[in-house]
């Protein structure tokens, strides 16, 4: 299990791969497993690599709460696909990981006993959740103009890139290539959002991150649903 070396072009490659379908490293939001992997990028990832930008992106935005996301942080080579390397090192130590982290382990070690408090606290928010009735969700539909830098700018690509971004409350919806002149076409695309999960800021900031493709983004249409 791993990446491989995320410093290099064939570890970044897995990592964008195995993002595809994934927000986050574990789970549905940002934890510890995310800020693991992040420290051992060295930078941002090429644009051509759009999911893993995204998610790079993303992580980056939390870096000042990154102490306090959920979860304990293992050793790198426990996460990631199962049938890549571990290049990290950290096999030889697995024993020793996993009795470090076992969050079933005896109550007398504080990591076990700091686990098993971050897992009661989720229990019962989960409960909490599940105990109140279902309250009325606001969407918008939310149409945007998406302008590439020029006419050479790979249109697939770029709406590829702006599909990437996934979050909880965001659905894509259609899309088509509107002419602006000289040649040049823009990506009209639609999408409809949970109001109190996904903003404008936020799909703005995200799409905006795609910098070898995008341009700019405007809001064409914003309707309440």
């Amino acid at each position: 299990m791993g990446f491989g070396d995320l410093k290099s072009p064939a570890g970044l490659q897995v990592l964008n791969d195995y993002l595809a379908d994934k927000s986050y490293i574990e789970g549905y939001v940002p934890s510890q497993a995310d800020v693991a992997v992040f420290e051992a990028v060295s930078g941002p990832p090429p644009a051509d690599l759009c999911h893993a930008l995204r998610w790079y992106n993303h992580i980056k935005s939390y870096e000042k709460e990154k102490a306090s996301l959920p979860g304990v942080k293992k050793a790198l080579g426990k996460y990631g696909p199962a049938d890549v390397e571990d290049t990290t090192g950290s096999g030889a130590t697995d024993s020793k990981d996993d009795d470090d982290i076992d969050l079933f382990g005896s109550d007398d070690e504080e990591e076990s006993e700091e686990a098993k408090r971050l897992r009661e606290e989720r229990l019962a928010q989960y409960e909490s959740k599940k105990a109140k009735k279902p309250a009325l969700v606001a969407k918008s539909s939310i149409l945007l103009d998406v302008k590439p830098w020029d006419d050479e700018t790979d249109m697939a690509k770029l709406e590829e890139c702006v599909r990437s971004i996934q979050a909880d409350g965001l659905v894509w919806g259609s899309s088509k290539l509107v002419p602006v002149g000289y040649g040049i076409k823009k990506l009209q695309i639609q999408c409809v959002v949970e109001d109190d999960k996904v903003g404008t800021d936020m799909l703005e900031e995200q799409i905006t991150a795609f910098e070898d493709y995008v341009q700019s983004m405007d809001v064409a249409a914003f309707n309440k649903i």
